[in-house]
């Protein structure tokens, strides 16, 4: 899906915004109810694939409603095990976009989602590491116990090292959970940006059309490196990468005026 010049006005976007998120509010109440009475005897598997499917149908319904797309570049970089994604945080997007992106994984979260009627029950059923970010060392304990758990099971763990979403070409303190989790777990890295905030802004309504671009960084061993080596490395090029792609579209505005 390619990006447009000219955009539609922001009657239709709000018009479109609105459809999207109508079938995203019915899809929710669909899906959780089963996802909490249905898949709670099944295997994590399955139950995996059932819930996420949610995500499946609301980014084709985003693609329809918002003419919203995504690519995705470094596919060949995921490695053949399970592995600590560390991922920039823009957007609501990327909470959808990496279920489909990623094998299967556990999320690290504010526990708080999971009491979220419906949606966090159904969270819930995906098994996420759901910590007290208020707890500082023991959350960290936490994240490392129950993430080498997941991890040693097969699954991805993944984690904003940032703790929250940030505006397109801003940045804020890389927390060192994640490195930690890596350096103790022997679990490599994978960095990953992305440009959604350029499409799905924070705390707005709108959905922008266009194709947003999700880059798989290069693979970081975490052997014989600390944690803070490890997380300056992740921060490095995540950063490198998202400035990129917002310069990308600081360029365009430029043109377009």
């Amino acid at each position: 899906m390619a990006d447009t010049g000219a955009g539609p006005s922001g009657v239709v976007l709000y018009a479109r915004a609105l459809l999207f998120w109508t079938g995203l509010v019915l899809s929710t109440l669909v899906w959780s109810i089963p996802s909490v009475l249905i898949t709670l005897p099944l295997p994590y598997n399955q139950r995996y694939r059932f819930v996420t499917a949610w995500t499946g149908f609301n980014l084709w319904w985003l693609r329809i409603t918002c003419r919203l797309g995504y690519r995705v570049e470094g596919s060949e970089r995921l490695p053949g095990g399970p592995a600590v994604a560390l991922c920039k945080h823009q957007s609501t997007w990327e909470t959808l976009a990496l279920q489909r992106i990623l094998p299967p994984q556990a999320w690290v979260l504010k526990r708080q989602l999971t009491w979220i009627p419906f949606f966090g029950w159904a969270l819930a059923m995906l098994e996420p590491i759901a910590i007290d970010r208020g707890a500082g060392r023991r959350a960290v304990r936490q994240l490392v116990g129950q993430g080498k758990a997941r991890l040693d099971d097969g699954r991805w763990v993944v984690i904003f090292p940032e703790g929250t979403r940030v505006s397109l070409g801003e940045r804020r303190r890389y927390k060192v959970g994640g490195a930690i989790l890596a350096a103790e777990s022997g679990y490599p890295v994978v960095p990953i940006a992305h440009d959604a905030g350029a499409y799905w802004p924070r705390r707005q309504l709108i959905k922008r059309p266009g194709t947003v671009r999700v880059v798989i960084g290069p693979l970081i061993d975490p052997a014989g490196q600390t944690p803070e080596e490890i997380n300056a490395h992740a921060e490095d090029w995540i950063e490198a990468t998202a400035a990129s792609l917002a310069a990308r579209h600081d360029t365009r505005a430029r043109i377009d005026s």
